[in-house]
């Protein structure tokens, strides 16, 4: 088991290596001057010329890269040109809205369809597992942001459950979570459907099994059967989209951000692509895939725990 956890830490590192590298040439090579953006469009070419070098712009791509990568693996980011400040910084003063997002919607996912799955399984061609396949179709079809509108013109110009004002922290703990279960809902109701789907397949192709049988003839019932022995097995895929999907609620996050007013990671991004904030972006884009193989990384440790089976693989 070491060796392949080993291993396979060894690839995802590579993984990341190969992202802050497309990372860093993608927003070295697209046209665009970021000194022009910093010092206006009336600055000249010498003033230009000059801030290239304090910024070390006129050192080749793969020199500039090097040095990004070494202080990025000290904890140094950098310095955003247009907020004047260390990129670590800006990032993790924004970052906080986005996490709590992001794991309020993950909460959701897990609370919502877990038990829906269950259901829908246990009692497969009913009308509510009927109605449940038809819904799920409809909800994974829905883009997040088209979502969030729907949510917040719901909630919050018809129902009045909630003030479509971003609540700080600061505000206090319950009120802020109050807040973001609205947004969280426009991210988890999609991948909600989708894990329902995955979950109640995954069911009914472990409950066709011959130990399933075997535990029948040993008196085991059906919901018996299901706790006890079917769903351990059928949560390994559950898992594996669970853990995958971790990028995509990061990246919802990012977008539901700009419909509901919360200055996350998505005003951050989107204000420094506009502006040509490079090391701001690239720290952005190099953090969240960390984050996507941190997560695919302790899936990895999990499967191993739920099924012995995969043992050195």
């Amino acid at each position: 088991m070491g060796k392949a956890l080993l291993k396979r830490a060894g690839l995802l590192a590579g993984t990341l290596l190969l992202v802050s590298v497309l990372a860093f040439l993608a927003f070295s090579i697209i046209p665009g001057d970021p000194t022009e953006s910093i010092l206006g469009i009336e600055s000249t070419e010498e003033q230009r010329a000059v801030l290239r070098t304090q910024l070390g712009l006129d050192l080749p791509v793969w020199q500039r890269y090097l040095n990004w990568l070494g202080g990025f693996a000290a904890g140094d980011f950098g310095q955003s040109y247009k907020y004047d400040m260390p990129v670590s910084k800006l990032v993790v003063s924004q970052a906080k809205a986005t996490l709590v997002l992001a794991a309020v919607a993950f909460v959701l996912i897990v609370v919502i369809s877990l038990p829906l799955g269950l259901f829908a399984a246990r009692h497969r061609g009913g009308v509510i597992d009927r109605g449940l396949t038809v819904l799920t179709q409809i909800t994974m079809s829905v883009p997040n942001f088209v979502m969030g509108i729907g949510l917040m013109y719901l909630f919050a110009l018809v129902l009045h459950w909630f003030e479509p004002e971003y609540v700080p922290l600061e505000n206090g703990l319950g009120a802020h979570l109050r807040f973001m279960v609205f947004p969280a809902l426009a991210i988890a109701l999609p991948k909600s459907a989708m894990t329902v789907k995955l979950l109640r397949g995954s069911i009914l192709g472990e409950m066709g099994q011959d130990y399933i049988r075997t535990a029948y003839s040993k008196g085991n019932s059906q919901g018996s059967a299901l706790w006890r022995h079917v769903l351990r097995n059928a949560m390994i895929p559950v898992v594996t989209f669970l853990a995958m999907a971790i990028g995509d609620i990061m990246a919802g996050s990012i977008v539901v951000e700009q419909v509901f007013g919360i200055p996350g990671l998505g005003r951050i991004l989107i204000s420094s692509i506009n502006n040509r904030d490079y090391p701001v972006v690239q720290a952005i884009v190099v953090l969240l895939a960390g984050v996507v193989v941190l997560c695919n990384f302790l899936a990895d440790l999990l499967y191993r725990v739920m099924d012995p089976r995969i043992e050195g693989k």
